[in-house]
């Protein structure tokens, strides 16, 4: 019965007479089929199923629940090359178990605007309306990235970023700098509402350097940044790969697909592309998406346009130990471009800012902005500038168990010594503690005057306290401090209050010893708030150890596996020159066959360790470990072994020696190599000494095997003679020449089968196997004694 449509189906039934009889008819309800049985249920797997058992462990049915557990092999690790220009990373396979290497997803945009695929594709494109610059194919993490454009320039047709927009899950934030020409002005909106930096937000956190914004989705390992200079995409492989479309590409480590449209369609122009991937804009109805693809855009031409010196930077020295790292050559042609088609000659500078950024995160700091005057960083208050710092920098409220981004920016930063003292605030201190109420950093426990109040810097609360002041009665009756008189004047520190202070004497003070230990020089001075003169030992321009001055750039001996150095970095507790040490540096290079390893805690260097044998033949090396064997391709009788005693390799050679082989008594046609490669083998002629076989149940101790066994046994003729010897003629005794030779087995192996017994049990038996047969020379027996024979005639 087969089922043709519409419920009916088609029966065909041979006859009596094996005629083909076909009716169409309603279809009868088939009786439902019974599963299959599993062979092994308590896995619910079929017999010879493999499946993945637990910690990377492969097991497959054998029956009756019976399982082989399997080693789980994971393929060499295969190096690639990413397209983008960026280290490949390594990521496991969706079981956890194997590693392998891929390329994690970055796109950039600069100038006006020129953009950079996440597999490295370069081009320019202007339009003037918001677009998709990622987006995932098969919606997974509901992450979305979009591009706002406007016209940069009034004498040219070109555009600049205006807004970087990121739709994640429910949330939507927009980066936007409000002033595209001139000095840019931040701001981030939060699902259209103004929101204060730095923000954490439904996953979400964002962090402002200055001159850059940092958007982080860290449970995705997404960095998103924008800026003056433009905008950057990062995206993990493991999450995003081979799923983003969009003006950045596909993301699968091919530039070639990367200009591909809405539709599936691949076109050669990335900038004709971008006009395909609009977002819809009711203020910006011209904003949609062309009817059809466009004629190819040609490249732009540079000439006759000569470009800005500036752009040359890229190319030079500064930039040097960044290029082989990445490229510059693409952010050269941006800077070309925007040279030659911007009045505002600041755009250039975002190429250079570009390509610095790429190098920071590539691990290259580069102090580029010191090289020209267009491109000048000027940080508010007391923070500076540089061009590698952390995105989100440290605070005196930051918590140690709090995780923070690890992306590096330029920007405006504290000084060396000091941070942040609230992320909220932009004031930098060198000792956490409170902000008093005009803003000015307080260290814990420190008392102040404020307005007529007495105030601290409370600890426990990290909060200022005061209350009002009280002018106590006067407490100095004399001067301690030798020089000092007592004064009655105004208390400069209170003016609310006036008190007795004591003022400089000059010619009361005793005289004192100036002299300073090793490694510091006296100076004398007169100390504020005192008035007799008093000496201070200034470290000198040396480095102290052992009470021995050392000069710059001198070795100092030290103890340990180091070499010491006295450099020109002061200490900043004593203010003399730091001792560095480094460690001395081992040579842990070891010939083939040699492992580098440590011996002792005391010793400073380990050494190399040989781990192999060392097979050198006509100049090519080959390495044996313990227990392998090796033979060379051109002669398969030798062999080469190795064998480790105690600490020591042993390699040794060995000959295979064949057995006698005589082609006369081959079957024509089957003489061939044996499996060693070295002896010949072949079939011989049905009477000669061969292997026969049967084929038997094997019986032992009330168990027998499932099936026939084949035992092999020898058999055939072998070369036996007996005959008088010749020269028996000259002697009184009669005598014989005799050679006599069995058909017996010359290599045998052992072989285990497992009977059944009758109570279930499976019992291994090992029986001996006849793997090849020869002619084997054996005693010959006199027979009984008696008168020779008579010989025949000669």
């Amino acid at each position: 019965m087969t089922h043709i449509g519409a419920g009916l189906c088609l029966t065909m039934i041979c006859s009596d007479v094996c005629e083909l009889q076909n009716t169409t008819g309603p279809c009868l309800n088939p009786p439902t089929p019974t599963p299959p049985v599993p062979d092994c249920p308590e896995w619910d797997k079929m017999q010879n199923e493999t499946f993945l058992l637990c910690n990377c462990t492969l097991a497959r049915c054998i029956e009756d629940n019976i399982i082989e557990i399997i080693p789980y092999e994971c393929p060499p690790l295969e190096e690639i090359e990413c397209a983008n220009g960026k280290k490949p990373v390594l990521v496991f396979d969706e079981d956890y178990c194997c590693q392998h290497y891929v390329c994690d997803c970055f796109c950039e945009g600069w100038g006006d605007p020129h953009y950079i695929t996440f597999d490295g594709h370069f081009y320019s494109f202007q339009g003037n309306c918001t677009y998709v610059l990622m987006e995932e194919k098969t919606p997974k993490h509901n992450l979305n990235i979009y591009i706002d454009n406007v016209n940069c320039d009034p004498g040219e047709d070109v555009s600049c970023p205006r807004s970087i927009v990121v739709a994640y899950g429910t949330l939507v934030v927009t980066l936007k700098n409000h002033n595209v020409i001139g000095a840019p002005k931040m701001e981030v909106i939060v699902d259209g509402t103004p929101a204060r930096l730095p923000l954490v937000h439904g996953g979400v956190k964002v962090l402002s350097s200055g001159l850059t914004m940092i958007l982080e989705i860290p449970s995705l390992e997404v960095v998103v940044t924008f800026g003056v200079t433009g905008f950057s995409i990062s995206l993990p492989f493991k999450h995003f790969g081979k799923n983003t479309q969009g003006q950045c590409g596909t993301c699968n480590n091919n530039p070639a697909d990367d200009c591909m449209l809405p539709s599936g369609q691949l076109v050669e122009s990335c900038a004709l592309m971008g006009d395909h991937w609009p977002i819809p804009d009711i203020h910006r109805p011209e904003c949609i998406p062309p009817s059809g693809p466009k004629p190819p855009v040609p490249e732009a031409t540079y000439e006759p346009c000569t470009p800005d010196s500036l752009c040359d930077l890229l190319n030079s020295r500064l930039f040097a130990d960044c290029h082989p790292l990445i490229p510059p050559d693409n952010f050269y042609k941006g800077c070309v471009f925007d040279s030659c088609h911007m009045s505002n000659p600041t755009v250039e500078c975002t190429s250079l800012q570009s390509y610095s950024a790429a190098c920071a995160q590539a691990g290259i700091c580069i102090y580029w902005r010191n090289y020209t005057t267009k491109c000048a960083a000027d940080c508010s208050g007391d923070k500076v500038y540089k061009p590698c710092g952390p995105a989100e920098p440290p605070t005196c409220q930051d918590n140690p168990e709090d995780s923070s981004t690890i992306v590096v920016t330029e920007g405006c930063f504290c000084p060396d010594g000091m941070k942040l003292f609230s992320k909220e605030t932009d004031i930098c201190v060198e000792k956490c503690g409170c902000l008093d109420p005009e803003g000015v950093p307080r260290e814990f426990d420190e008392e102040f005057q404020y307005k007529c109040q007495d105030c601290v810097c409370d600890r426990v609360s990290g909060l200022v306290r005061c209350r009002p002041s009280v002018c106590p009665p006067p407490t100095v009756t004399s001067c301690s401090v030798p020089g000092f008189i007592l004064v009655n004047e105004s208390n400069p520190v209170n003016p609310c209050c006036s008190s007795l202070v004591c003022r400089c004497d000059s010619s009361t003070c005793p005289e004192k010893d100036h002299s300073c230990g090793a490694g510091f020089t006296p100076v004398v001075s007169v100390p504020p708030e005192k008035c007799c003169p008093e000496h201070t030992c200034e470290p000198k321009k040396v480095c102290l150890h052992k009470q021995v001055e050392y000069q710059p750039h001198a070795t100092v001996v030290m103890a340990g596996c180091q070499n010491c150095t006295c450099t020109t970095e002061e200490d900043p507790s004593t203010g003399l020159y730091q001792i560095k040490c480094l460690p001395i540096l081992c040579n842990q290079d070891c010939d083939p066959g040699y492992k580098y390893m440590e011996l002792s805690m005391y010793d400073c260097c380990g050494k190399c360790v040989q781990t192999h044998c060392i097979i050198d033949i006509n100049g090519t090396m080959h390495l044996l470990q313990h227990g392998d064997t090796w033979s060379p391709a051109e002669n398969k009788c030798e062999v080469y072994s190795c064998v480790r005693i105690k600490d020591t390799f042993v390699s040794t050679i060995s000959s295979i020696q064949c057995p006698p082989f005589h082609e006369a008594n081959c079957q024509p046609g089957t003489i061939q190599t044996a499996a060693d490669g070295c002896c010949k083998v072949c079939v011989e002629k049905a009477r000669a000494c061969k292997v026969e076989s049967m084929h038997r149940h094997i019986f032992y101790q009330g168990c027998q095997s499932a099936e026939k066994v084949e035992m092999t046994y020898c058999e055939g003729a072998c070369n036996t003679f007996s005959r008088y010897s010749k020269e028996m003629f000259s002697k009184e005794i009669f005598s014989r020449d005799s050679s006599c030779t069995c058909c017996q087995e010359l290599r045998t192996s052992n072989r285990t089968i497992s009977l059944q017994c009758l109570n279930g049990d499976v019992l291994p038996y090992t029986y001996l196997h006849v793997e090849d047969c020869h002619c084997k020379v054996s005693d010959c027996f006199p027979v009984a004694a008696g008168l020779p024979l008579p010989l025949p005639p000669e």
